[in-house]
């Protein structure tokens, strides 16, 4: 069913792994095996490609139902039941709305995602279902489903060494679970280095494998919604939830495509053609009419969604809902294909070294702790912009980690070529098995932190552009504070949303962060005090620090000498500034009057407010 295997990334010293597992007793963590050195992975094995990771998570979903029970005790009797379709190749519990604490609460709700080892023996469960007579509601059939109270079970016959004889077990338990800064804490404080620290971070945030399972089945849902209309519809699953770098909890992003095989080649013997409706010849107003209809649709007729928003006046028009069986967010949009090859080159960098995950994890949690990151769009910089900046520092190296994109561009067959619908080029290697490099760097991961705040502590922001395309910066192309070029859509700028204020607050805080991790190192604390990491962002920031406040005020504003009404509620606490501004509202005055010619004469006439040419 499952095997263990040791993952790429090097296992903690023995009193961590200690500590992990005490935590793991008390079910701190959710994957048992992972946050200890080890990963588990389906029998089907690592896949390699992007592709091919999607494709077995795909069949994943497809071979999988999502049951809500009473508790996580309802699993041997749900498994029992389930039998009678297939065998059970996994099982793994979850809760939403669960408390903070671990008992059980009774405002929760549980589920188990039964994965069968067919996909026969999934449609069999689906098609043995019945619809609840006792709510009223439209009948829709899905893989979302509820067990509901049968028979008194036989109590279980035990064998001569006192085990059940049920081979059932559940694969995880509380399985989309978060851990909280409190528990975060304590595990970094048991690690022997900052290096561990870096990897149990990693371990413990990063997306975990009931995470991605729970998502593909909103993937599964989406289209098996709408295949009966558009049999060619398929639904992208795109961002953090599939490039490796989403933490639990994350967003998941979807593109919708209702004829993805549109261009392919057709049966030319076939005298018989569908009708179809005309198009809208304005692609962005057909665009929104459909995501309406679709928003509809969703709100309508598919179990478990609600809060359908439909943001459709956006550069790029959405539709954001939240899924309740799935505790998930969902964003929706079209015919946006650059996302999904944008995620696909950023797990191909994933693939390409171990250390680059882990850093890049470790990077986007110190921005959260110190206010550089935020969940709303704004100013800022983005988690995207982050990861575009940890991969340009990998690349540049004096001893690179990451190839340059062009690398990887030049070494792409003819089955690499893609080409969007905006008619965007995005083909670059797609099996990094072919790709001729191979990293020399054996810096840990600790020293590449600190080399990635230093680099970035002395980066001119001012003058120069990142392009990962070529490995290196060049001059900029415009005014933006942050310039970083978009690795598909070059004539892009990823952050040009940063304004000044944000590209110096970040040189402040890897400044800042450069001398507390070399201030509080383990060896040099006492008493239990924070270290490491901790001492990044063990604590919530109490106050955001901002540029200006290394900036002296103004006595003066401005535009306060030339109004009307001379200030009379301004306080001076210099008598000889209140006497300086008080001549030069006299002075201008004198002359603006000589221009107007309420003075001496005529003169030109000015309009008090009007408009700067």
């Amino acid at each position: 069913m499952y095997h263990v295997c040791r993952s790429n990334w090097r296992a903690p010293q023995i009193s961590t792994f200690k500590v992990l597992c005490d935590l793991l007793k008390r079910n701190v963590l959710r994957a048992p095996l992972a946050k200890c050195g080890f990963t588990v992975r389906s029998a089907s094995g690592n896949a390699h490609t992007f592709e091919s990771m999607m494709a077995n998570r795909r069949a994943e979903a497809r071979r999988s139902i999502l049951v809500q029970v009473s508790s996580e005790r309802s699993f041997p009797e749900l498994a029992k039941y389930c039998s009678q379709f297939g065998t059970i190749s996994s099982s793994h519990h979850y809760r939403v709305g669960a408390s903070a604490g671990f008992g059980d609460d009774e405002g929760d709700y549980h589920y188990i995602v039964v994965e069968f080892s067919e996909s026969e023996a999934a449609d069999a469960a689906i098609r043995s279902a019945v619809f609840n007579e006792e709510k009223p509601g439209v009948r829709a059939r899905s893989i979302f489903l509820w067990f509901r109270a049968g028979p008194r079970p036989k109590l279980a016959v035990k064998d001569t060494k006192g085990k059940e004889d049920s081979k059932d077990k559940l694969s995880s338990v509380e399985g989309s679970r978060i851990v909280d800064d409190d528990e975060l804490k304590e595990l970094l404080m048991s690690a022997e280095n900052v290096e561990d620290q870096v990897e149990i971070l990693h371990g413990a945030t990063c997306l975990n494998d009931i995470g991605k399972r729970l998502r593909f089945l909103a993937v599964r849902q989406m289209e098996s919604s709408l295949q009966g209309m558009f049999p060619q519809a398929v639904a992208y699953p795109f961002g953090s939830s599939v490039n490796g770098y989403g933490k639990m909890g994350c967003d998941l992003d979807l593109i919708l495509d209702l004829d993805s095989e549109a261009g392919a080649k057709q049966d030319p013997e076939s005298r018989l053609v569908f009708h179809t409706k005309a198009t809208n010849p304005n692609e962005r107003s057909q665009i929104q009419r459909q995501l309406e209809s679709i928003g509809d649709v969703l709100q309508l007729f598919l179990p478990g969604v609600n809060c359908v928003r439909r943001i459709l006046k956006a550069r790029v028009p959405i539709i954001k809902y939240h899924h309740e069986h799935l505790d998930l967010e969902i964003d929706l949009t079209m015919n946006n294909m650059t996302g999904v090859y944008m995620s696909e080159l950023l797990y191909l960098f994933g693939q390409i070294d171990q250390r680059v995950q882990p850093l890049t994890f470790c990077v986007r949690k110190w921005a959260q702790a110190v206010g550089l990151t935020n969940h709303t769009p704004g100013y800022w910089i983005s988690n995207f912009s982050l990861t575009m900046l940890v991969m340009y520092f990998l690349q540049q190296l004096k001893e690179p980690i990451l190839p340059p994109i062009n690398k990887l561009t030049q070494k792409a067959t003819q089955s690499d070529l893609r080409v969007t619908e905006n008619q965007v080029t995005c083909s670059f290697l797609r099996d990094i098995s072919k790709l001729d490099f191979k990293s020399t760097n054996t810096s840990s991961l600790d020293e590449l932190l600190l080399q990635f705040f230093d680099f970035y502590s002395h980066f001119d922001f001012n003058q120069r552009a990142i392009s990962l395309n070529v490995g290196s910066s060049i001059l900029k192309p415009d005014h933006s504070p942050m310039y970083i070029i978009n690795p598909l859509e070059t004539v892009l700028n990823v952050s040009k949303n940063v304004n000044l204020e944000e590209t110096e607050l970040f040189r402040i805080q890897v400044r800042n962060a450069l001398w507390l991790l070399d201030t509080h190192d383990k060896s040099t604390v006492t008493g239990g005090s924070e270290w490491g990491l901790v001492s990044l962002f063990g604590n919530k920031i109490k106050e955001r620090i901002t540029p200006q406040m290394f900036f002296t005020k103004r006595l003066v504003n401005v535009k306060d000498i030339f109004d009307d009404v001379a200030n009379e509620n301004v306080e001076y606490k210099n008598k000889a500034v209140r006497n300086q501004v008080s001549n030069i509202q006299k002075v201008t005055r004198e002359e603006i009057n000589k221009l107007t010619g309420t003075g001496s004469g005529g003169g030109i006439k000015l309009k008090r407010n009007a408009k700067r040419r």
